[in-house]
């Protein structure tokens, strides 16, 4: 038998450093989470991705209990990395976001093959059937922010 879901969480939590202070610790608490155990499991789930942002859902149950579905990093994120854009003091998401201006002023650079790399890794997450739909997806992000996606979209995908 199926346990009854009492309610889902969506937060952004860097890899292998969840602990019991805002925002988790709130959010957790609630809803009735066991807030350190929650930590452990997700802290020992991405210590290969230590310092990135992850996208995490965590579904609560009726009982108190919890499951969660880890997401590959925003492809904003993915960008700034492959466009080298610094992050803001400490690899937060303070500091240079994207540009002010991005029709005006670029604040970075990407091939088309970076692209695909990102949106090859992210299609489970994007509302996209295609690579090729998923690529100008990220290519659209990209623009958006003031990242310049160099050549010509590539014929062959």
């Amino acid at each position: 038998m199926a346990k009854e879901v009492a309610g889902f969480i969506k937060l952004q939590i860097k890899g292998g450093a969840a602990n019991p202070s805002p925002p988790i610790g709130p959010a957790l608490g609630s809803k009735g989470v066991n807030i350190m155990d929650f930590c452990k499991q997700f802290n020992a789930r991405t210590q290969d991705k230590a310092g990135k942002v992850l996208p995490v859902v965590i579904t609560v149950y009726k009982d108190k209990s919890f499951d969660f579905i880890l997401k590959q990093p925003p492809v904003a994120v993915q960008l700034k990395e492959v466009a080298n854009v610094p992050l803001g003091p400490k690899g937060a998401a303070k500091g240079p976001r994207a540009s002010a201006e991005p029709n005006r002023k670029k604040i970075g650079a990407v091939s088309w093959e970076q692209v695909k790399t990102i949106a090859t890794d992210k299609m489970p997450d994007l509302n996209a059937f295609t690579l090729k739909s998923a690529m100008r997806m990220v290519a659209g992000t990209a623009r958006s922010m003031g990242i310049e996606v160099n050549g010509d979209f590539p014929a062959n995908v």
